[in-house]
């Protein structure tokens, strides 16, 4: 009976680890100005980076395609002197409406998403989709 039970907790153990998925790229545990050199880097060779896990920390923004009516997500990443930002753009994993279900504007959110780009009227635009979002006070 006892070497059962071990067992069955070994399994649950491994079930639940095996949900979590792992982080290939965590921004969160860099400097300010590594952390933005990082992004530069995604932007400027995005293939490299291409289906990794990124979790970063960023300034909540928000955009909407007043043509389409398309709504734009991103984490907004300051350099270490607050002179410069990048932005990556993220699609939140389930169904989420703007502004009920998120924080106010600018607030910090880590999220965690799997990298990628898409094309959109001419030009490439980086994404991590199937994102988790958290903030303070969730």
């Amino acid at each position: 009976m006892k070497r059962a039970l071990i067992c069955l907790l070994a399994l649950c153990l491994l079930g639940a680890s095996a949900l979590a998925e792992p982080v290939d790229l965590d921004l969160t545990a860099l400097s300010g100005t590594v952390v933005y050199s990082q992004v530069y880097n995604m932007t400027q060779d995005p293939a490299a980076f291409e289906g990794m896990v990124v979790k970063l920390k960023g300034n909540l923004s928000y955009f909407k395609d007043p043509d389409t009516g398309k709504e734009y997500f991103a984490a907004v990443i300051a350099d270490a002197a607050a002179c410069c930002a990048q932005g990556i753009e993220f699609v939140w994993a389930g169904e989420h409406a703007f502004p009920d279900d998120y924080p106010p504007l600018d607030t910090e959110v880590t999220v965690v998403g799997t990298f990628g780009t898409y094309e959109e009227y001419g030009y490439t635009y980086l994404q991590l989709t199937d994102a988790e979002v958290t903030w303070e006070g969730v």
